[in-house]
């Protein structure tokens, strides 16, 4: 197994943070060098089978999408080209998937989401399009051709399509054929567009990416099913003026601080935090994927607890997770 500093070419580990790591993206060749893909289209094809495998057909140059799990017939006839079937989390399920993770110890554990599979025939894609996450696509058996384009963000247009994020127009910058072993890095939001050269497989290893109102929902039933002691909400000075169906906005502030100061408690923060960032991905499966996230925060100051939080609060150690 190679160290984090060869993955990444000529580049240190501190250099490629500073300089590439959600800024830009980086395509190092010959990254893993020699690299024996650990599982092969057919291996794959036997893991969509599997009703609690999470994968997905694309097929047709209108990419047409499919749910798994797949039977043995759909994969007999499939076209002899222009199609891929993608694998989430094959590092659950296949130790020697799980080992490419050795290579990207220079980044936080616990922010890696998984390693997703894909294989293609020839012309398989699932079109131009950007996520909101940084991804390292390790080229597989095969070849796969990637062109870079726009930065994009919420509003940027797409096209109408079920279940697929297609982009409206694709405008590429940089194009690049991807051989075994081969690597690129993509940064959150910049578009990328994937096509398979004969049959390949690539192995994308993705990352945790939660939207501010995931964290917010998770963190408020977490508090919910904690208990503790409530924070109401408390009037602000009121004049008779105030007593109509309009809110006045002093009533706003008083929420703002009311929610500030529960949201003012590193300790129940970061604990919650932990826990929610090492949340199994299949929590229904982890019997028999042994899947255990860890993360350690570190305990705060009591100059640094905040001035709103809780100390009641129970902890919420539940995930393997430690405190250092």
């Amino acid at each position: 197994m190679t160290s984090s500093d060869q993955v990444l070419g000529n580049l240190s580990a501190e250099e490629f943070l500073a300089d590439y790591w959600q800024k830009k993206p980086l395509l190092v060749r010959n990254a893993i060098a020699n690299f024996e893909p650990p599982i092969d289209g057919d291996e794959l094809a036997g893991l969509a089978l599997e009703p609690e495998v999470e994968s997905r057909l694309v097929v047709g140059s209108d990419w047409k999408l499919e749910q798994g799990p797949f039977t043995e017939n759909r994969f007999a006839t499939l076209p002899s080209s222009h199609w891929s079937l993608l694998v989430q989390a094959v590092d659950l399920w296949v130790p020697e998937v799980a080992q490419i993770l050795e290579y990207f110890r220079f980044l936080p554990p616990w922010r890696i989401d998984d390693i997703m599979v894909s294989y293609a025939e020839d012309g398989g894609s699932v079109g131009p399009h950007f996520d909101f996450y940084d991804v390292f696509l390790i080229q597989g058996a095969g070849q796969r051709r990637w062109q870079l384009g726009q930065l994009c963000d919420a509003n940027t247009p797409l096209q109408e399509h079920s279940g697929l994020k297609i982009l409206s127009d694709f405008q590429a910058t940089d194009e690049w054929l991807l051989n075994t072993g081969d690597m690129l890095y993509i940064p959150p939001k910049i578009a990328h567009h994937g096509v398979a050269v004969g049959d390949c497989t690539t192995f994308s290893v993705g990352f945790r990416a939660p939207t501010a109102v995931e964290m917010l929902d998770d963190l408020a039933t977490e508090l919910l099913s904690k208990g503790g002691n409530p924070c109401h909400l408390m009037d602000p000075p009121l004049t008779p003026a105030m007593a109509s169906a309009q809110i006045p906005t002093a009533y706003i502030g008083q929420v703002r601080s009311l929610l500030q100061n529960l949201l003012d408690d590193d300790q129940m923060l970061g604990e919650w935090f932990a826990q929610y960032m090492t949340q199994p991905k299949y929590p229904e499966h982890v019997d028999t994927t042994g899947e255990l996230r860890v993360a350690s925060i570190n305990q705060p100051s009591e100059t640094n607890r905040g001035h709103g939080g809780n100390a009641a609060l129970p902890s919420y150690f539940e995930n393997g997770l430690k405190v250092d």
